[in-house]
């Protein structure tokens, strides 16, 4: 079986141990790949950004199944022209995958299908977003979003409006170019915060899907999370201290109608979801 894996980071080297692990031979090949990777396979020169690109490449490869790592290829729509010359991708299509490249889509996605969240709002104009500030009334830290994708480094918990209106500005002033030119604002939420990865295959007509173990992983750089988020600096799980009854009420609360949302919404999802979890006094609310 030959596999196109897309990405270069720990996360695709862990997929690729995965695959290769397979009772079945496998003949893996990994874009752009990394050193680690090339341990494991064949390594391809591919812009993950360009769809054609990779098309091309699968056009004239034809590996049997497409496994997508990061996000940035699925929003950029990899799997959409894929899919097209009937191969079978591990990945959201694009319009799918906007749930993760944007936050203000998802946050529109949570207020239409009722999954607690924290309110919100969203603003790409400065003179809105200053005044949204200056009148902010959900308490301190105001959470800033970039909308669009930024290395997991877009979201700044601002502990006063000083750093708020700082943070806003640079935001607007193109800090991760046009990901960061609309900004969600959110009230702080209080709690524990989790991770849920739930593998799913869904669309009009059926819909199936797995909860993965709860897991937490660190952003904040500086010993007690006090320096600015990362893309992650390691993770671990399962999380001891969850009980099933959380388990159930987090798949009953917030997986369940995320898959009803999609469904209602036309959205097909096949691949990893990612939800992230904050478990308030009031239970868990999705971020």
């Amino acid at each position: 079986m030959k596999i196109l894996l897309l990405g270069s980071g720990g996360r695709e080297y862990a997929l690729a141990l995965k695959l290769k692990a397979s009772t079945a031979p496998v003949e893996l090949v990994s874009a752009p790949g990394s050193d680690a990777l090339a341990e494991l396979g064949a390594c391809a020169a591919l812009d993950l950004e360009a769809p054609a690109a990779v098309a091309a490449w699968c056009a004239a490869n034809r590996p049997d199944l497409v496994v997508a790592g990061p996000e940035v290829p699925l929003v950029a729509g990899v799997a959409d022209t894929v899919r097209a010359l009937g191969i079978p991708v591990f990945g959201h299509n694009a319009a799918t995958a906007r749930l993760e490249g944007s936050k203000a889509v998802a946050k529109a996605f949570m207020e239409r299908h009722g999954i607690p969240c924290a309110a919100s709002h969203t603003v790409a104009d400065h003179a809105e977003g200053e005044a949204l500030i200056r009148g902010w009334s959900y308490g301190y830290p105001i959470v800033l979003k970039a909308d669009g994708l930024a290395a997991g480094k877009g979201v700044v918990l601002a502990e006063s409006e000083a750093e708020a209106l700082a943070t806003f500005r640079a935001f607007m002033a193109g800090q991760f170019g046009d990901a960061s030119r609309t900004v969600v604002f959110e009230e702080p939420l209080v709690g524990m915060e989790l991770s849920l990865h739930v593998l799913v295959d869904v669309d009009a007509r059926h819909a199936a899907f797995a909860l993965l173990p709860a897991c937490q992983d660190h952003k904040r750089i500086f010993e007690g999370d006090r320096g600015p988020n990362t893309g992650g600096m390691g993770a671990f799980g399962p999380i001891p201290f969850l009980r099933p009854g959380d388990i159930a009420r987090m798949r009953a609360e917030l997986v369940e109608p995320t898959v009803r949302g999609l469904q209602k919404d036309g959205l097909a999802a096949r691949g990893v979801l990612f939800l992230g979890v904050m478990w308030t006094a009031s239970g868990p609310k999705l971020l």
